[in-house]
């Protein structure tokens, strides 16, 4: 045991922990140092596999500090297998990759009777399988997720087709009425795949119905709010931000013209990116931040903005806005060495902390990867270098990484999600290996980072 810990210790003394402080952090990353960063997530990735594999096989997840397994309901859904295939597939962990594949084909059901929340699954469990089948054409994948999108089909039979936030797997029973946007508009990507991959058009019709319905629900100045009543249609809390519960509405809006050629997502995001440009992007200091505001009157009621926020980004990125996207990333990056962690949420007004903890969130990462890619600037790999290092020497442990209660004293948390696989440590690994590694432009990303190809011959992945 205290092999592996001295071994993590000096994997971050040998990456330059001790050497570089954050007010003297590198401006670029050379191709050589690139690599062997990618060789050093590749490695983590597999330390935290293996720890899963050890002490959490068949759960959902790894429970780090007690070495314990986790299961999210009565019944795993194998949760950690499903979200790490993919990730494991284009490191080329061929034998982490095969040990997964198969625990997901011969011991995964959804034949239990037991609720579950549809939009943590669909992102999670229906993306994981969508993508892992795309990336190795196992047939037993595609099949489990078909399986899994009909037993989610009830969630839309509401009399607005928002959808409802949870669903028995065995007798389609609902439940939840009062939803909000991330969970009622973050589902045509998976949805829309699955028709694609299956041939029925009826998760598509259904996820694209829920999408528009919450979008026709916006206000006025095109702001949605953040908790809505789906029988209804009665929005039941009015506060407009980018973060936790609507942040991945607007990434679907744009992802959805950008997978399916959709005019209708294009025409949408048109209309909707406007306001909150203009409504919750908050200049202070000088600096791009995006707070909270009335969806309807447009005032601004919070200075928040945290680690879910962070996504932004890369979204305006990917939607053709390199300056706003430029500012906010020196936002996070500065939101980062306040504490040499990003928090959940902090005052940006204040720079205080009001949410401590650190959940191993990737999206910090994603903004940097998307940007390296668009201008092709060192300094995004290089600030990925600082939260990569950060990551390892803060969150690192004997069994995999853990997340921290509290970025200010590092105090930790006995939790491992799914995404760490999913999107930490890719984001990590390809803002780091070459470009040819993964095609940007043929390949459109879940918020859950699993990736999609609608031109099956285009899937190429080069370890």
């Amino acid at each position: 045991m205290r092999i592996k810990i001295w071994s993590g210790i000096l994997l971050v003394l040998a990456l330059g922990v001790a050497t570089l402080s954050h007010a003297t952090q590198q401006e670029s990353v050379t191709e050589k140092e690139a690599a062997h960063l990618a060789l050093q997530v590749k490695n983590e990735t597999r330390h935290a596999w293996e720890s899963y594999k050890r002490y959490a096989w068949g759960y959902d997840a790894l429970k780090p500090l007690s070495k314990s397994g986790h299961n999210w309901y009565a019944q795993s859904l194998l949760m950690t297998p499903v979200d790490a295939l993919d990730t494991l597939v284009l490191m080329g962990l061929k034998k982490e990759a095969d040990e997964a594949r198969e625990l997901i084909a011969t011991k995964l059901s959804f034949d239990h009777d037991m609720e579950v929340q549809n939009f943590e699954i669909t992102i999670r469990l229906l993306g994981g399988l969508l993508s892992a089948y795309q990336m190795t054409e196992d047939p037993r994948l595609l099949n489990l997720a078909k399986d899994l999108g009909q037993r989610l089909l009830p969630v839309f039979e509401s009399p607005t087709g928002l959808p409802f936030t949870h669903v028995n797997l065995r007798t389609g029973k609902v439940r939840g009425k009062i939803s909000n946007p991330a969970e009622t508009g973050t589902l045509l990507l998976e949805f829309g795949m699955l028709s694609k991959l299956s041939g029925d058009p009826v998760f598509y019709n259904k996820a694209k119905r829920a999408l528009v319905a919450t979008y026709e629900h916006r206000s006025k100045l095109g702001l949605v709010g953040s908790a809505i009543d789906v029988e209804t249609g009665v929005w039941v809390n009015k506060n407009a931000h980018i973060g936790g519960g609507i942040d991945s509405y607007y990434e679907y809006l744009y992802k959805c013209w950008k997978l399916f050629g959709d005019q209708d997502c294009k025409m949408m995001w048109e209309k909707s990116i406007p306001g909150v440009n203009q409504y919750l992007a908050d200049e202070v200091r000088g600096e791009l931040w995006y707070g909270h505001a009335d969806m309807d009157k447009g005032t601004r009621n919070a200075t928040q903005y945290g680690a879910l926020d962070a996504f932004m980004p890369a979204l305006l990125a990917l939607g053709g806005d390199l300056d706003r996207a430029k500012r906010l990333q020196e936002s996070n990056l500065k939101m980062w060495r306040l504490h040499g962690m990003e928090p959940e949420a902090l005052n940006y007004q204040s720079m205080l902390v009001t949410s401590p903890e650190y959940a191993l969130r990737p999206e910090i990462i994603e903004s940097a990867y998307y940007l390296y890619h668009y201008t092709g600037d060192n300094k995004y790999r290089a600030m990925g270098k600082e939260f990569f290092l950060d990551f390892v020497k803060r969150c690192r442990s004997e069994a995999g990484y853990t997340a921290l209660k509290d970025v200010r004293n590092s105090s930790r948390e006995d939790s491992m999600e799914s995404f760490v696989f999913a999107e930490t440590f890719k984001y990590f690994y390809l803002l780091f290996a070459p470009k040819k590694t993964i095609n940007f432009e043929d390949v459109t990303f879940n918020t859950e980072a699993h990736p999609f190809w609608l031109n099956q011959k285009k899937k190429i992945i080069k370890k």
